[in-house]
């Protein structure tokens, strides 16, 4: 049975609504393809008005939908002779984290992500999609063996964020996630990055510094998920949808700010309703950044990231206005005053 999302509610109840006429026209015999017909317009028209006009809330629902492709449907469905390579050859495999060699158009490719379950079992084994420090290592290692063959890199974003445990902490979850910042933004090979559903926080961006930036068009990016936001500013952790609106998470607006470099439009009503199509324009746009890519000279890369990264977040310096050049000549001239008595 598919998962509805709360705010789809209205939706449903007419949809339901719909398949209890048919069944009593098919039951009983008697025609109601009238009233059908004017409830599909009608649930038509609903479904367009809700999908149009989504809250940042709603589409962090939508980014958190179980049935979203994963990492793996992505990879699987947009490569051939995928081999799937574990372990940080340090500590352990991390099964948060996914990683391997595979073929885009046949052009051999490195592919990194972070993968979440179908179900609680999978969730558990995969633990929620949320990265230990020997998943960030093991992609780490995955990155420097893919720039020593020349392979360009592809990463898929979906998580709420690293794993905040204890032994996370102690094997060096800031340390880990750093290193790949600092080794990311070195790499002489491209890198394309696609936030696909939840971009959370560093668990996100250790695996997020590439060339291209795409993002999905009801997924979100943000440096605290919006639940853990309203814990922090108004000590309520029900209060996530209120930081979500607040917060400019969404694709949209990542876009606005020069973060993303491209929205990758959904199916209506989400990736989830329609795999097969989403994966195709994620294999579309990821084939189309990789060949922009190629253009540049790989060992200009780094600098033209560095620069790409250096954008984000500028800010301008205004001049002195009349009042504080007044505050600052009145200071100087109490301080003159100052030293005057001291040296009488």
């Amino acid at each position: 049975m598919a998962v509805e999302l709360p705010f789809e509610k209205p939706l449903i109840e007419l949809r339901l609504k719909i398949e209890e006429l048919k069944r009593f026209t098919e039951e009983k015999g008697i025609d109601m393809s009238a009233e059908v017909l004017t409830l599909e317009t009608k649930a038509k028209a609903l479904a367009e008005a809700i999908y149009r006009d989504l809250t940042p809330w709603q589409k962090v629902q939508i980014a958190r939908h179980p049935e979203r492709p994963t990492t793996l449907d992505y990879i699987r469905g947009m490569c051939d002779d995928f081999i799937e390579l574990h372990g940080d050859r340090s500590f352990r495999d991390d099964a948060a984290i996914v990683g391997g060699i595979g073929r885009l158009e046949g052009m051999a490719v490195t592919l990194i992500g972070t993968q979440k379950g179908r179900d609680t079992k999978e969730n558990i084994f995969r633990n929620f999609g949320m990265a230990h420090p020997e998943g960030y290592r093991k992609a780490l290692r995955l990155m420097k063996q893919a720039e020593k063959f020349g392979r360009p890199i592809v990463t898929f974003i979906d998580t709420a964020g690293a794993y905040p445990g204890a032994a996370a902490e102690e094997r060096g979850q800031g340390e880990a996630i750093a290193r790949n910042l600092i080794e990311m933004a070195a790499l002489t090979v491209p890198v394309v990055c696609v936030v696909t559903g939840e971009g959370g926080s560093g668990g996100a961006l250790g695996l997020g510094v590439g060339d291209k930036i795409l993002m999905l068009e009801h997924a979100y990016y943000s440096v605290i998920a919006p639940e853990s936001a309203a814990a922090l500013l108004w000590k309520d952790a029900t209060q996530g949808q209120r930081a979500a609106d607040a917060m400019c998470i969404t694709a949209q607006d990542l876009s606005r700010f020069g973060i993303v470099d491209e929205i990758l439009l959904e199916p209506f009503g989400g990736a989830q309703r329609e795999p097969l199509t989403m994966i195709a324009t994620v294999k579309d746009a990821v084939w189309r950044a990789l060949v922009e890519l190629h253009q540049v000279p790989f060992k200009d890369l780094p600098s033209s990231r560095y620069e790409k990264y250096r954008k984000m977040g500028v800010y301008t310096e205004v001049k002195k206005t009349r009042v504080a050049e007044e505050v600052a000549t009145v200071e100087a001239i109490e301080e003159d005053v100052t030293l005057q008595n001291l040296s009488s």
